[in-house]
């Protein structure tokens, strides 16, 4: 899932606090595959913060190792590799973020599918090296024969879960950073933290305030590929926010555009007029998921959902003339500009 624009905002609103603040605390790191940021205002707090980094950096190897695609030897792989059918235990993080990816499937008709993956592949948008080759109905009828979220089975007093198609393979990817989020976010509240920000990945959730006093700033970059300037500013307090674009990671072949976001139920990039959707909820994992729903569904089936679930959703959507901002009544507070 494409990112928006937000470190340049944080930062700059971090330094300029610092003087204000000496107890500003900053951990960073690579995790999961990309890059993680977070940022404590401790106050009167104590703490040690190589201990606090080192407990950050486990919880995050234990996510990972859970639900990596890249790591030959996570549950996930694990999963994904065996051909069986039986019932499977797994790890209480692992069956939390499958559950309610399928939740998330349900919600949205099957907009949201971590069995999307191989479509992606086919459409030269995994990891696999990149070609600009453009499936037949046939290659991608063959592959979707292997994909739905349907096809998974759960048994939740156990932890157990089974795939009805041996060749069924899972990508957490549009999710998992999210959960990573909520859970480094769970332990700095157990330790007593109330202001904070943490980021991996672009996912990310604020809390309380920022060095200044001030709730946490984050940019919305307009939808061009070619700069990176600030659409809107949005103000997290107590809030997750994710995003999701198809304005930069996409190639064009004979005078077509193809996205690489692609609609699981058809097997193809998406066509709508969506560029961009920001979704802000309590749970990152959940604003994670469903931001990517959104950006399959397009605008106004996501304008429909976002109201009826009671989420803040911010919409780029393309026009003639540009890009039109429309965003429903719950995102409204949170907008600064």
């Amino acid at each position: 899932m494409q990112k928006v624009f937000l470190i340049i905002l944080v930062l700059v609103s971090v330094c300029a606090c610092q003087s204000q603040n000496k107890d500003l605390l900053t951990i960073s790191n690579l995790t999961m595959g990309t890059s993680y940021s977070i940022k404590i205002v401790a106050n009167d707090i104590k703490y040690d913060k190589r201990a606090l980094k080192k407990d950050i950096e486990t919880i995050l190897a234990k996510i990972n190792q859970a639900m990596s695609t890249y790591i030959d030897d996570s549950e996930l792989s694990r999963f994904n590799h065996t051909k069986s059918t039986a019932w499977q235990s797994i790890s209480d993080d692992l069956y939390e973020v499958i559950e309610h990816g399928i939740r998330i499937s349900i919600l949205s008709d099957g907009a949201f599918d971590i069995t999307v993956g191989p479509l992606v592949n086919l459409w030269g948008f995994g990891p696999d090296p990149f070609t600009q080759n453009i499936p037949s109905d046939l290659e991608i009828a063959s592959i979707k024969q292997h994909t739905g979220y349907a096809k998974l089975s759960f048994d939740k007093s156990s932890k157990l879960i089974a795939k009805s198609d041996p060749d069924i393979m899972l990508d957490l990817s549009g999710i998992a950073k999210g959960y990573a989020v909520d859970k480094i976010a769970q332990y700095l509240d157990g330790h007593g933290f109330n202001n904070y920000l943490v980021e991996i990945g672009g996912e990310l959730i604020g809390k309380g305030t920022n060095a200044a006093e001030q709730s946490w700033k984050i940019g919305i970059e307009k939808a061009n590929p070619l700069s990176r300037i600030v659409q809107a500013i949005v103000g997290l307090d107590n809030i997750a926010m994710a995003t999701s674009g198809d304005y930069r990671n996409y190639f064009e072949k004979d005078g077509v555009r193809y996205s690489h976001t692609i609609n699981p139920v058809t097997g193809k990039p998406i066509t709508h007029t969506l560029a961009s959707v920001t979704v802000l909820t309590a749970s990152a994992m959940h604003a994670d998921a469903l931001a990517t729903a959104f950006m399959v569904s397009g605008p106004e089936k996501s304008l429909s959902l976002a109201n009826e679930l009671g989420v803040a959703l911010y919409m780029l959507i393309k026009t003639k003339s540009g890009f039109e901002e429309r965003y429903n009544h719950l995102f409204k507070p949170y907008l600064i500009h």
